[in-house]
């Protein structure tokens, strides 16, 4: 059974559709393109989430666990479980363009390494296009260090 080790939640900074998820001390994978599931890219080594807003603020959740996670079971309109390498340990949610306000929970919380993230997402065809003043679009990150497998999508 996974237990929840630390989990944090902010506000993230979406410039043109998307906020990332990087290693600042090199690639967090192999490249996974935009077709293969529509909210997660991997390309030049950084992980791009896309956000149906273009510009504004999204509600996001971190989770890290000791072990693979069930999925959540919240109103989750889509789920994708990617494969994640940190060079440095510093596996982190960015805005694209700006600095969080505070900064969630390192992702990789085992240092350096492999590591297992799910994304569920929710509000993303709610204001597409659109830099809404008020949050429409919700995240969660799961995350764990695994040996690297190939994506996986899902919707509950």
């Amino acid at each position: 059974m996974s237990h929840e080790i630390r989990r944090g939640n902010g506000l993230v900074p979406v410039q043109y559709h998307q906020f990332i998820i990087s290693d600042d001390a090199g690639p967090t994978g192999p490249d996974l393109p935009p077709q293969h599931n529509g909210l997660v890219q991997v390309t030049d080594g950084v992980t791009v989430v896309h956000t149906g807003i273009h510009t504004g603020d999204v509600d996001v959740t971190v989770t890290l666990h000791d072990t693979e996670p069930p999925p959540d079971t919240g109103d989750w309109q889509e789920i994708v479980e990617i494969p994640a390498h940190s060079p440095s340990g510093d596996l982190m949610v960015r805005g694209l363009m700006d600095d969080l306000d505070e900064e969630l929970p390192v992702l990789s919380s085992s240092g350096p390494g492999e590591y297992r993230l799910r994304i569920h997402a929710r509000g993303r065809d709610t204001t597409v296009d659109l830099a809404p003043d008020e949050i429409t679009e919700w995240y969660l990150i799961q995350a764990w260090s695994a040996p690297a497998a190939p994506a996986r999508t899902g919707q509950q």
